[in-house]
């Protein structure tokens, strides 16, 4: 029976196909038709959670008080291990009690502050390309999208002397991340400085996704938007625990920043949901207390796979500069090839999967980005299938 007689809501029909939903499908798809895929496109960590997180979430599944809702504002242990943890790495000083905000995912929390603060029309200023979350939750609250658009001759930094006048003084928020995803940009502390100055003239919310904070290499240590003087007084910082501590399906994170943002994302989402179930933050909590070996044992992996698959892709045309941060390479396509035909064919001739730059905002177009979440071993047989499939920069 077709419900032709019951639409969609206009705020589904704004918005843009959702790549990863259209990967899954075309993987299914390549799945079905016999082909052994490897799958570098979507920012899932391989592996299991470390064995003290695993523990601590068994740990706290045998009391029974941990089975009963969780407090709307999450647990105050949880609060307390943030504070600390951004103590500890920033030396940031934050009230656990109304600066801290324990998420259901860093993504759920970032569409949910753009309910809590967006009206339909506002202007919210969104890098491109950025993480889909930073412009699909404003496009869902109805806000007019201003594309701040990225390039490599800027290194992927944002240009505000580009904003218009008229544009800054309109603005409502400023979505963007750095260490950067997809681009794998990092940002200098005179851009957090410039930034910081620049929402306070024009009283702009900043929004800042620190999500690979601990994922840095080569010696480079992220910046926090909070560390800098101003940036607690101007905005808030999302965090996650999916990437670093390979907790992506146990979906919790958090916010922290200036207080009265939160109480407002708070005061939603005490409308929409009942918090995360304590003993995954009773885990989340042991992650944040691990010892600075995890932290460099994760950092090597990734630095290992990267340097791998760089010198793999050099002997086949690409010349891909180190990232100082994050899981991901950005890979420019081929010659006159636009991102999505370049993905297909990828995954056509090798079963190998790559995100079209274009599913993270017009700016994205002509790059792939490859996820760093396989061994070296899977890497080399990817190389290898690119090789025998003659696919060479060029």
């Amino acid at each position: 029976m077709s419900l032709s007689w019951m639409p969609r809501a206009d705020r589904l029909n704004a918005l843009p196909p959702y790549v990863f939903a259209r990967l899954d499908e075309l993987k299914a798809k390549a799945r079905e038709q016999g082909l052994d895929l490897i799958d570098l496109g979507m920012g899932n960590p391989d592996g299991m959670a470390p064995q003290p997180v695993i523990d601590g979430a068994i740990a706290a599944l045998q009391k029974p008080q941990t089975h009963g809702y969780p407090p709307f504002e999450g647990t105050a242990s949880f609060r307390e291990a943030i504070t600390a943890w951004y103590r500890r790495c920033y030396r940031v000083d934050l009230d656990p009690s109304s600066e801290a905000l324990p998420l259901i995912g860093s993504k759920e929390g970032l569409g949910h502050l753009a309910l809590a603060y967006i009206n339909p029309g506002d202007v919210v200023l969104v890098p491109s390309p950025s993480y889909p979350a930073h412009f699909r939750g404003p496009l869902i609250a109805g806000a007019d999208l201003y594309p701040l658009i990225l390039s490599a001759e800027k290194d992927w930094l944002i240009d505000l002397n580009s904003i218009p006048e008229n544009v800054a003084k309109a603005a409502k928020i400023l979505y963007f991340n750095y260490p950067n995803n997809p681009t794998t940009a990092t940002a200098p502390r005179a851009f957090f400085e410039e930034i910081i100055k620049w929402a306070t003239h024009y009283e702009i919310m900043l929004v800042h996704d620190l999500c690979y904070a601990e994922l840095a290499f080569d010696g480079y240590q992220p910046t926090s938007l909070l560390e800098i003087p101003g940036g607690k007084e101007i905005g808030v910082e999302f965090h996650t625990l999916s990437k670093t501590y390979n907790m992506a399906g146990w979906r919790v994170g958090f916010v922290v920043g200036n207080g009265e943002i939160i109480q407002g994302l708070r005061t939603l989402k005490t409308n929409l949901d009942y918090g995360i179930f304590s003993a995954v933050q009773a885990a989340a909590e042991t992650a944040l207390n691990l010892p600075d070996s995890y932290i460099k044992t994760v950092q090597e992996r990734y630095q290992t796979r990267r340097d791998f698959l760089i010198k793999g892709l050099g002997e086949l045309g690409w010349n891909i500069k180190p990232s100082q941060a994050t899981m991901y390479l950005w890979v420019p396509c081929p010659t006159n090839t636009n991102s999505t035909d370049f993905a297909l064919d990828v995954l056509e001739k090798t079963g190998i999967v790559f995100t079209p730059g274009n599913a993270f905002g017009e700016g994205g177009e002509g790059y792939v980005r490859i996820s760093l979440i396989a061994d070296c071993d899977l890497l080399g047989e990817a190389l290898n299938r690119l090789k025998q499939a003659g696919i060479y920069y060029k």
